[in-house]
């Protein structure tokens, strides 16, 4: 009588043990490879490995990146509500304190034969074709130019499946939480709070600087009558506001300057407003950029500057960020950037954190994905649509953490006695401060 051999642990098992020694302690999701095998909490979110591929890429890219690019390509998915899969995890992983421990080279040396066993093993798989290819200095102008072609320049066509009539692609001001109160009227909301901050009146020169689609610089024209100079290096948008300036009837207030931030000429604008762009200008070049934001603005004028912060433990933009969305990104705590601008010569004068607002404003675009995937997929692709279902969930769930924050910094160019209250009252300042 032949004795059965005993079962092969399916490839799931071996992989959940791998991964345990790889953090340090249990496993915080249920896992199902490619041959149905199940390993992991039974009540977990599940992480469905559906090729070799996907372990493959955790080999050569271990951490964020490779997992980013193993759920771009379908090879890994979250089965079920990708948010709530990855709040799970991020939770689990606070709560059971997990990390990487020093792996010593017998661990090493098992996590070898593992991946021989599980046919893992083989050169690097290729990048999916959506990650970012920059060549080139870090912050050179040609290097940000591709940069910001590479995430803004999809096409105006996906932006408008996504983003609503305002084309405001910043956080929301989400004024009310009446039901009625859409995200449209938060961008709407956000775009008058700029402008009351900055005090703007008829006939006042802006200078919006990354001006995006238009939002800001179009609402400025518009309801406050001023002569605005939208600047962007993004050749898709400046074409979007320039057919909105003409079709508006704009054309006299509004020019469309497509150009690095860096050959912007002349100055002395009333105001100045970056919404959202300063975490594309690197760490390096921040001084350079707030010292523009100084020379462009008159004596007495005001600069609006709404920027995405990390904490001081985790700065930068993350892998996955700077590899997908915006490359080259940076983003550090807002009191390191308050310094920065007070260092160039500005005086801040208020500082609004928005990060609340940004969790219903994400959520809001993610929810439009969602609604819209079909036209999205058949617009860019599913390897990009899942992209930015990565994008959209990661992020607003870092805005929900406070690992991510957003904020409206308000400064003022001191006058030339060196005295920013000079000539001005309190009642002054306060104007545009109320809230809507």
């Amino acid at each position: 009588m032949t004795t059965p051999r005993p079962a092969r642990a399916g490839a799931a098992h071996r992989l959940a043990a791998l991964a345990e020694t790889a953090l340090g302690g249990p496993l915080p999701v249920r896992l199902r490879t490619w041959d149905g095998a199940e390993a992991g909490p039974p009540d977990g979110p599940v992480v469905v490995v559906r090729s070799r591929r996907a372990l493959r890429r955790l080999l050569w890219q271990p951490g964020e990146l490779g997992l980013a690019q193993a759920y771009v390509t379908a090879e890994l998915d979250v089965e079920g509500d990708l948010a709530a899969g990855l709040r799970a995890m991020w939770s689990a992983a606070r709560e059971r304190s997990l990390h990487p421990p020093r792996l010593t080279l017998a661990d090493r040396a098992r996590a070898a034969g593992t991946a021989a066993r599980l046919g893992v093993a083989g050169p690097p798989v290729p990048p999916p074709a959506s990650q970012a290819r920059l060549r080139g200095a870090l912050h050179t102008k040609s290097r940000d130019r591709a940069a910001i072609s590479h995430h803004y320049d999809l096409s105006n066509a996906f932006y408008r499946l996504l983003l609503d009539e305002t084309m405001a692609y910043s956080c929301g001001y989400w004024a009310s939480d009446e039901a009625e109160f859409t995200a449209a009227d938060a961008q709407r909301a956000k775009l008058e709070l700029i402008c009351r901050k900055l005090a703007l009146v008829p006939g006042a020169r802006l200078l919006d600087i990354g001006c995006g689609w238009g939002s800001l610089t179009l609402h400025a024209a518009e309801r406050h009558k001023v002569q605005v100079t939208a600047v962007t290096l993004a050749r898709e948008q400046a074409a979007h506001v320039r057919e909105q300036v003409r079709e508006r009837g704009l054309s006299d207030r509004v020019e469309v300057v497509c150009q690095d931030y860096r050959d912007i000429a002349g100055g002395g604008y009333d105001a100045v407003a970056t919404v959202e762009m300063g975490e594309h200008v690197g760490d390096s070049e921040y001084p350079a950029f707030a010292r523009t934001l100084h020379r462009m603005v008159r004596p007495m004028g005001r600069v609006l500057v709404q920027q995405m912060s990390r904490g001081a433990t985790a700065p930068g933009g993350g892998a996955f960020i700077e590899a997908y969305i915006a490359p080259d990104m940076h983003m550090r705590p807002v009191g390191a950037t308050v310094g920065l601008l007070e260092g160039a010569g500005l005086e801040v004068r208020s500082v609004e954190s928005m990060r609340e607002h940004y969790v219903r404003t994400v959520a809001a675009w993610h929810r439009t994905l969602e609604e819209r995937w079909a036209d999205v997929v058949r617009l860019v692709g599913e390897e990009t649509a899942r992209v930015w279902r990565l994008y959209l969930v990661g992020g607003a769930l870092a805005f929900e953490e406070g690992r991510m924050g957003v904020d409206q910094i308000l400064a003022v160019h001191p006058s030339a006695a060196g005295h920013s209250g000079a000539g001005a009252t309190p009642k002054d300042w306060y104007i545009g401060l109320d809230r809507l």
